[in-house]
């Protein structure tokens, strides 16, 4: 009876798959239709554990849908499981539904939207190891792949790192179905090789046909007793399981069926079996002891470098806060947050040179309620910039950090400095980005982006600067600071470039001409009162950073005074040529950021007004 009953309520999960996307008059019904027996005998066997009365339940199971097309099936389970109902099904896709065409938070209890291939598994490796390390809970992490993700490099990463933690907690369930959007995948249904690549990288690998319950059954029963190692179960399936007129057929990707009444019928019309899931037993997260202190400061007219700075802010957070973590992908010496592993190892996660699984670790960590960190050099995190627009998606509370900006790291090279992160980070919805000019500024801006919610980013620089901020004044997410009055010209500056400005500065006023020198080290949101400000009283602006001409510093300003009352004329100051290796100051000079460049483009201004 067992079977039969997993069987059934496969066929009613395809069915429910159908009708949705019929009802949308879109939608991915084939690619849910072949994995619906893998979640049928997942959730009907007892193998799922929620308290679907308390979906937040820190006890409970979690479930990702790597291939997040498929989320008929994920909308269908949730209605046998009573998360949802039918009339709420049959809203997928429209306007105001919380059933998106690709999972969202939106809908409880999806932790994270997925949809952009080969971040499901990723983010799992991040879930799976909060509940290892930092939680401390038994729940089990299980997520749905798509074969076609599996030329996804992330998913990789991903397989390196659960094997490498020894996650026995996760287990992957890859859905071979064997078509792609417009062709077969590149390993079709050789099951053997999928196998031999996982066990490869040291996971335990179950073949098997996707369509035989008993065999799911048996593999998922085989799964959570593995101890030491996580788990992948190899299903050979169907695209469009069940419908003739689509059954594994290609061309037939992302789009309803022709005939949704006669598909229906041919699976045995439509069912209401109701699942009463496992329920987990109840269990508290664990805490972390938090002996306290208080932030680092340090003496106005210090050198120190803002990644040291980090570093220093982060490991106090770490004593104040016990839900503080830190993850690095592998330069933990060079972006300081080695401070923190030392002070706090438990809460301390290497993530190696694998940029992808970096972001998605901090993804699945923030899901369970932890605050993460999380550093690299800043260019290395365009690798992973899919993975942080998906995360706004996810509506996911992530604090990035990226140390070695711009032309100001020296001898290096281009290839190790971000000249575009600026841009690309103002580009994240309802993100923050900060870049702070000294060590202070830095410390008293980690502190706030603990508590923001939404994507923050940190830009921190490799070398030495003056502090100026003096250690009790205000620092906020949303401000800037006057370092030097004036009203001859406003110059704007974040970053390394304050140093030039006011060096500028000093230079000009020996000339009679009163500069005004502000550091936005808040780029976004950037303090557009003190920036029309400046434009009104002084007439005119320079905005100089160590970052490309286009979407940085320059443009958060220019748009902060879109809406004024009177336009002052702008003139900016960044990298426009592809630069090379050098000193920082050869290079600041070659760029035309430096102090001369910002003398001289004062004195064109002069001669014009």
């Amino acid at each position: 009876m067992t079977t039969e009953r997993f069987r059934e309520l496969g066929q009613q999960l395809r069915v429910d798959s159908v009708r949705a996307s019929d009802a949308a008059g879109s939608g991915h019904p084939t690619s849910s239709m072949s994995a619906a027996d893998l979640m049928a005998v997942l959730i009907d066997g007892g193998y799922l554990r929620w308290n679907v009365s308390d979906l937040r339940d820190p006890a409970n199971d979690h479930l990702i849908f790597s291939k997040g097309h498929a989320s008929p099936l994920y909308y269908s389970v949730l209605k046998a499981a009573g998360v949802i109902d039918d009339a709420e099904l049959l809203t997928f896709r429209k306007l105001g539904s919380r059933l998106e065409g690709h999972p969202t938070p939106r809908i409880p209890p999806t932790d994270v939207a997925t949809g952009s291939l080969g971040q499901g598994l990723p983010i799992a490796v991040g879930v799976a190891l909060a509940g290892r390390r930092l939680d401390r809970l038994p729940y089990r992490v299980w997520c749905l792949c798509g074969d076609s993700e599996m030329a996804e490099g992330s998913m990789w990463e991903a397989f390196e790192h659960a094997a490498y933690n020894g996650l026995d907690n996760l287990t992957a369930i890859i859905d071979v179905n064997r078509l792609g959007q417009t062709r077969e995948t590149m390993l079709g249904w050789d099951l053997d090789r999928y196998q031999a690549r996982a066990e490869s990288f040291g996971w335990h690998a179950m073949a098997i046909d996707g369509h035989d319950v008993d065999a799911i059954e048996a593999a998922y029963h085989e799964a959570i007793a593995v101890i030491g190692r996580p788990t992948v179960i190899i299903a050979k399936t169907k695209k469009g399981k069940g419908v003739r007129a689509v059954e594994d057929l290609p061309g037939k990707h992302g789009k309803p069926l022709d005939d949704p009444s006669s598909a229906i019928e041919e699976l045995g019309g439509e069912r209401d079996l109701q699942v009463r899931l496992a329920v987990p037993k109840a269990g508290k997260p664990h805490v972390f002891d938090a002996p306290g202190g208080q932030l680092p400061s340090w003496s106005v007219g210090d050198q120190i470098a803002t990644r040291e700075a980090y570093g220093e802010a982060v490991t106090a957070l770490g004593r104040m806060r016990g839900d503080i973590l830190a993850l690095d992908g592998e330069v933990s010496n060079s972006t300081y947050s080695e401070l923190f592993r030392e002070a706090h190892p438990e809460r301390y996660f290497e993530m190696f040179i694998a940029e992808q699984q970096l972001v998605s670790a901090a993804v699945g960590m923030q899901v369970r309620g932890w605050a993460p960190f999380a550093s690299t050099f800043a260019a290395f995190f365009s690798r992973a910039y899919d993975f942080i627009r998906m995360a706004a998606i996810s509506r996911a509370n992530l604090r990035l950090c990226g140390s070695h900006a711009g032309v100001s790291i020296g001898e290096d090279g281009p290839s190790q400095m971000a000249l575009e992160d600026i841009a690309s980070f103002r580009a994240i919805h309802g993100s923050a980005v900060l870049h702070p000019s000294d060590a202070n500024q830095t410390a008293q801006l980690i502190a706030a982006m603990a508590d923001r919610e939404g994507i923050s980013y940190l830009r921190t620089l490799r070398g030495k600067t003056t502090v100026r901020t003096p250690p009790d004044e205000r620092v906020t997410i949303g401000g800037s600071r006057v370092v030097r009055n004036g009203d001859a010209v406003a110059i704007v500056a974040c970053g390394i470039t304050v140093d030039q400005a006011v060096n500028a500065a000093e230079t000009l006023a020996a000339e009679g001409i009163e500069a005004r020198v502000v550091d936005a080290y808040s780029i976004k949101p950037i303090d557009g009162e003190t920036i029309r400000t400046a434009a009104r009283e002084c007439g005119a602006i320079i905005t100089v950073e160590d970052h490309w001409l286009e979407g940085g510093l320059g443009d958060a300003v220019l748009e902060s005074l879109a809406d004024a009352a009177e336009r002052a004329p702008l003139h900016k100051l960044a990298v426009r040529e592809m630069p090379g290796s050098g000193t920082p100051d050869e290079l600041l000079h070659v760029a035309g950021i430096d102090a001369e460049a910002i003398v001289r483009t004062a004195h064109v201004i002069a001669r014009t007004t």
